[in-house]
């Protein structure tokens, strides 16, 4: 790792044989990585930089590197640290507690998308955390996530080849429930109607087919966390690195033997849905009687107390905060549909798609009348801006009714961000995110 630059994740391996190739993928991908060779380097690696995710490789650490998650984990804690094994996936390894399990050799860009999703989950996780002591304050309580025991739900995509067959018949023998679909439109129609916990996609003579259909789903916010792994025969002309930019979440063969890619598509479920159950109870605070009445969204006081506990687990658990403020524009539509008391109906529901389209993470809070608010936890300031400038850019795409024989308004919004720097200064932060949304009013 270059010196001086913040690595971002830890790699434990006793060699380089894996290791090697993964951290000069990953550090190409603005992933800059650290490789320790043993437990003692690893916890003083943790000490010194505020690494977001480890990578064990199992392989090469024997029996020592089984333990490494807990031992990593509490290192950080009470940052929750996301740690992933290099290794055959199997039941066993739920014991010694890796958030996920890949089978070698992993493509960077793989990768990649795992720490993304992995790295969120954990500030989720933080976050409920925070919100069960802010809203019992308040004299609320927030459900604990529930654990679902049912059956993995799994959408098979593609022509029912022999070696799919095999495939969906080894993931039934695991215990999974296996749905078939033969089409895109049919796939899709699935989709639509009900969850699933990972989707299947058979490339065989049509892989074009399956990448857009891996494409589609990431480009879908309700199936953009959904995992797909992609089946496709060795000598495909899709290389692994197209396929995972373009949304697929992995890539086996049928000359991998079908036990072992249904216990991979086993773990992609079983991390998903973690995640979707911390999502859902994350949401559930929306009901909890403490909200805006119109919007859904944190009151001012509510915000305030909120953001001051968020600031203080930034500061402990070594995190980056921001805040975000997003101020209705004046247009000289904006103007006449305010007058005609047509903008004070359509913030509700400016409002709400606000709620909607932030992280599940984030708090976001209506301050005043046409004054919105964001508090983004792990973010920095520029990350910050592209969140409220992308959430700005989808309302945007919003025509309000304005009366009638009236065209129809659309709203913008003057952006402020402002990095929150200690727990004394969110009055502070708010603030000049605030007077930098009215510098670009005026």
């Amino acid at each position: 790792m270059t010196a001086g630059v913040q690595a971002r994740v830890l790699i434990v391996a006793k060699d380089d044989a894996m290791a090697g190739p993964l951290a000069d993928g990953l550090d190409r991908l603005g992933w800059r990585t650290v490789t320790a060779r043993g437990p003692y380097a690893s916890v003083a690696a943790l000490a010194d930089l505020n690494v977001e995710a480890a990578i064990v490789d199992l392989a090469s650490g024997g029996h020592e590197a089984l333990t490494m998650a807990r031992r990593l984990k509490s290192a950080c804690a009470p940052r929750r640290l996301p740690v992933i094994a290099i290794g055959d996936p199997g039941p066993e390894l739920e014991t010694y507690d890796f958030d996920l399990t890949l089978a070698a050799p992993v493509h960077p860009a793989q990768m990649v998308m795992r720490l993304e999703t992995l790295v969120r989950t954990a500030v989720a996780e933080e976050e409920f955390e925070l919100r069960l002591e802010t809203f019992a304050e308040r004299g609320r309580r927030l459900d604990m996530p529930e654990p679902d025991a049912t059956p993995y739900h799994v959408l098979a995509i593609g022509e029912p080849a022999p070696q799919f067959l095999a495939l969906a018949n080894a993931l039934t023998r695991s215990g999974a429930e296996v749905v078939g679909a033969f089409t895109a439109y049919t796939a899709f129609d699935y989709l639509h109607e009900r969850p699933f916990d990972a989707v299947v996609l058979w490339a065989g003579d049509t892989s074009q087919e399956a990448l857009s259909i891996a494409a589609g789903m990431r480009r879908n916010t309700r199936l953009y966390h959904t995992p797909a792994l992609l089946y496709m025969r060795q000598e495909s002309y899709v290389t692994m690195s197209e396929a995972y930019h373009r949304g697929v979440s992995d890539v086996a063969s049928p000359e991998t033997p079908e036990t072992e890619t249904a216990r991979r598509v086993l773990e992609l479920a079983r991390s998903y849905r973690r995640q979707t159950s911390i999502r859902r109870a994350l949401e559930l605070a929306r009901t909890s009687g403490l909200m805006d009445a119109a919007t859904g969204l944190f009151t001012r006081d509510l915000f305030a107390r909120h953001a001051g506990r968020l600031a203080q687990a930034s500061r402990v658990r070594g995190r980056p905060l921001s805040v975000c403020v997003l101020k209705v524009a004046e247009r000289t539509d904006v103007s006449a549909a305010r007058a005609g008391g047509w903008l004070d109906r359509a913030i509700p529901q400016i409002g709400s798609m606000i709620g909607r389209l932030v992280r599940v993470e984030d708090t976001a809070a209506r301050l005043g009348q046409e004054v919105f608010a964001l508090a983004l936890p792990a973010t920095g300031k520029a990350a910050a801006r592209a969140a409220g400038e992308r959430i700005a850019a989808v309302i945007g795409c919003t025509a309000f009714e304005a009366g009638d024989g009236q065209p129809p308004f659309v709203v913008d919004f003057d952006i402020g961000v402002a990095e929150v720097t200690s727990p004394e200064s969110v009055g502070k932060a708010l603030e000049e995110a605030a007077a930098r949304a009215h510098q670009k009013a005026s």
